[in-house]
């Protein structure tokens, strides 16, 4: 399918596209967008449009949009919004309508996944268009809907940020040199398999190479866990430090990640690494607690709890955003292949007005499921 570029001869507004040279396609003037008017409030429908395209970006019409603990939290907390009306959501797929004139590696009608920019509201999600810098766009494979696309970009960015950058563990990442390998003859613990970030760490550490991968959740979630790659799954209320220990045998456990990073799961990363032995560092994905951080600095060798932000968009991790999107999507990425799998989804009626319905659900709490709404319905 041909490339629909803005015209570069006219004045650039979002009625005027010039497709294959000749005939227009069109992106609406307008749109619906759930916004967050003013400090705390919760959200509503309004209308608006996107800033002209730029030349490395394509626009992405929204078929389905996943909700992360992020989201609620920016607006209970009025965490980072600058100004107001805001517009939230970081976790979508959707199908390009336009591209940019630099832009190469996808076409007019391609299914796509992303993760949104937050405080960027032409990036965000939670409206009907969006438009975003193609290198941190995957081609969504024929295997898996929009509703699974969804919701694997956010959380996959935090394991691999948590994993392979130096802000993390730090170690190589499946598609370098070896990096298949990285794990080989070593065993991880991740610290609440069952959630969306915990999943999609089980089966970067099988990615990984990783001999003995171990986890915890409740007995439900056992066996799916253990089919993503987990070796060991112990039970998510009970498991102590001791048990991490224990199921890695005689492998050195160098690596905890703690997928829900609450105070709990944290002290308990700092035990596991002092049982291991060998570990140094806990890696979260939430603000260290204190007291776990106390914990850690009272222990022979200390244990360090590092704290990592998954922002795919930040330069500072371009070099994993980018190759993570080029090697999970497409026709030969990892998920057309099954070597990854989305998160089970579980779905809000009602088009772009269901986003509090929505939110509420991720807040209240789910168990080893994504929760997703549809602008476009």
């Amino acid at each position: 399918m041909p490339k629909c570029y803005i015209n570069p001869n006219i004045a650039v507004t979002y009625t005027h596209w010039i497709y294959n040279g000749q005939a227009e396609c069109h992106i609406p003037t307008s749109f619906k967008a759930a916004v967050v008017p003013e400090p705390f409030a919760q959200h509503k429908i309004e209308e608006r449009s996107l800033q002209p395209l730029q030349p490395s970006h394509v626009a992405i019409k929204i078929t389905a949009t996943a909700i992360n603990p992020v989201d609620w939290k920016i607006r209970d907390y009025n965490a980072f919004i600058k100004e107001y009306p805001a517009v939230l959501g970081s976790d979508a797929a959707g199908e390009v309508v336009a591209v940019g004139s630099e832009v190469t590696n996808l076409k007019v009608g391609g299914r796509v996944f992303f993760q949104g920019i937050i405080g960027n509201y032409d990036a965000s999600t939670f409206q009907q268009y969006c438009s975003m810098p193609a290198e941190l766009v995957s081609q969504t494979p024929s295997n898996i809907t929009d509703d699974q696309a969804a919701g694997i970009s956010l959380a996959t960015m935090a394991v691999v940020a948590g994993f392979y950058d130096q802000t993390g563990h730090g170690i190589t990442p499946p598609w370098a040199p070896n990096g298949s390998n990285a794990g080989k003859d070593q065993a991880i613990a991740i610290i609440g398999g069952s959630s969306s970030v915990g999943q999609y760490a089980i089966q970067f550490a099988r990615l990984s190479g990783f001999t003995r991968i171990i986890t915890n959740a409740s007995v439900t979630h056992h066996e799916f866990l253990k089919s993503l790659g987990a070796h060991v799954v112990l039970d998510r209320k009970a498991a102590t430090a001791e048990e991490f220990k224990a199921a890695s045998g005689d492998l050195p456990l160098r690596y905890v990640f703690d997928s829900i990073s609450g105070p709990e799961t944290q002290a308990l990363g700092v035990q596991i690494v002092e049982a291991s032995g060998v570990g140094e560092n806990v890696v979260v994905v939430q603000s260290a607690n204190e007291e776990a951080k106390k914990l850690g600095q009272s222990k022979t060798p200390q244990v360090n709890i590092k704290m990592i932000l998954g922002i795919g968009s930040n330069p500072a991790l371009r070099h994993l955003s980018e190759p993570m999107a080029r090697y999970l999507g497409g026709a030969d990425g990892w998920i057309a292949k099954g070597l990854f799998v989305p998160n089970r989804v579980r779905v809000v009626d009602g088009g772009i007005e269901a986003v509090e319905a929505a939110l509420k659900l991720n807040k209240d709490g789910v168990s080893g499921e994504k929760v997703i709404f549809r602008p476009n319905a």
